[in-house]
């Protein structure tokens, strides 16, 4: 299957469709110079009917085949391809692998398990369908694509068609706050309906990715692993912990760069799982309504400068950085979840090589609000 597949069918579909139509049209023309010659019109006409039902089985051939086309592409990504092609490939077959730098951006659904329980398994379709359907939009229309569905989950990649990484990056950014605008007007649907309302948490990060090929001779899934796939993934099932809707990485955010205005506020420094380096991860603010936006953004400082004398193993300073955080904003799960952690990492054998990083693992047993 070569990587222009679409391209070149739809080429092959025209020039043949094309062929039919001048073919037709040729027959005609024959048949009208020799119609005085020919002895038996029925003949002619029965003639001139197999080119026009032949015509019509040729544009049908050719409608099944575009709709084929058009079907396939729901299940291996245009963009996909395409992107495939832009790195030089000439076909698109097992094993094959490209690297680029994207913004991978995960979406999952909170508390899904137990909402599924209450639902029969066609309720259960038909609201997935019905809520993919509605995040589907966000994402394309911000130059991504979804690379692939993770039962409730959500797997999205950026790669702005000839722009910059910062473009990528913003992309996924805007992508996150028109999710969550997106699924405001899906609630208000469900609530419309006598349903409950839903909430997602989405993370995101920009880095290299592995986009390839992997399967068997008779079954090919297009594929994009590697560490930045895998630090998305843990950014996202790290919001409910820190009841944020939007988590990222300091890696997309110093790739956006600070002139492009998005809303943020630092929310630890952690080791994700799978992962030996910390990251700096944060909580996007833009998509909040303005009085909880200036909330969060009250503590903002006073986190940030507990989080830097934890690291020093600075325990009461940190304390009471966090304390002014809560004081600033009260019932903050972010600044309660600090408080928690600074009591029992102070009383831990910590090595002298310790970074000030908290453990992922820990952090889920100790302190998860989602």
């Amino acid at each position: 299957m070569t990587l222009t597949t679409w391209v070149l069918l739809s080429a092959g579909l025209l020039l043949a469709a094309y062929s039919v139509v001048v073919t037709a049209i040729l027959v005609g023309r024959r048949g009208s110079s020799s119609s005085q010659q020919c002895a038996d019109r029925l003949v002619c006409r029965s003639a001139q009917l197999s080119a026009e039902e032949k015509a019509r089985h040729y544009q049908q051939q050719a409608d099944e085949a575009m709709r084929l086309s058009h079907t396939f592409q729901k299940f291996v990504p245009r963009q996909f391809v395409d992107h495939l092609a832009k790195q030089g490939s000439q076909h698109l077959e097992l094993g094959h692998a490209d690297e680029d730098e994207v913004a991978i951006l995960f979406c999952d659904i909170r508390g899904f398990t137990g909402l599924s329980e209450q639902m029969t398994p066609q309720e259960l379709m038909n609201f997935l369908n019905s809520y993919f359907l509605r995040m589907n939009g966000p994402i394309h229309q911000n130059r991504g694509f979804i690379d692939k569905f993770i039962g409730d989950a959500i797997m999205a990649l950026f790669d702005h068609p000839g722009g910059m990484p910062q473009d990528k990056a913003r992309d996924a950014l805007h992508a996150a706050i028109d999710l969550r605008k997106a699924l405001a007007i899906y609630n208000q649907h469900r609530n419309n309906s006598g349903y409950s309302a839903i909430n997602v948490g989405v993370g995101i990060h920009f880095g290299p990715v592995i986009l390839g090929t992997v399967g068997s001779d008779d079954r090919m899934d297009t594929t994009v692993i590697g560490d930045s796939v895998n630090i998305a993934y843990r950014l996202e099932s790290l919001a409910p912990r820190y009841n944020a809707d939007i988590v990222v990485s300091a890696q997309l955010l110093s790739t956006v760069q600070s002139s492009t205005g998005f809303t943020t506020r630092l929310l630890d420094w952690v080791r994700v799982k799978g992962r030996q380096a910390p990251i700096e991860i944060y909580e996007v603010l833009d998509h909040l309504p303005p009085s909880e936006r200036e909330q969060r953004l009250a503590s903002s400082e006073h986190i940030a400068a507990g989080v830097r004398c934890r690291k020093l193993q600075q325990w009461d300073s940190a304390i009471e950085h966090f304390n002014a955080a809560q004081a600033a904003f009260p019932n903050d799960v972010v600044t309660a979840h600090h408080l928690a952690m600074c009591e029992i990492y102070r009383h831990l054998d910590l090595p002298t090589d310790w970074d000030g990083a908290l453990s992922a693992d820990l952090t889920a047993g100790m302190s998860h609000h989602g």
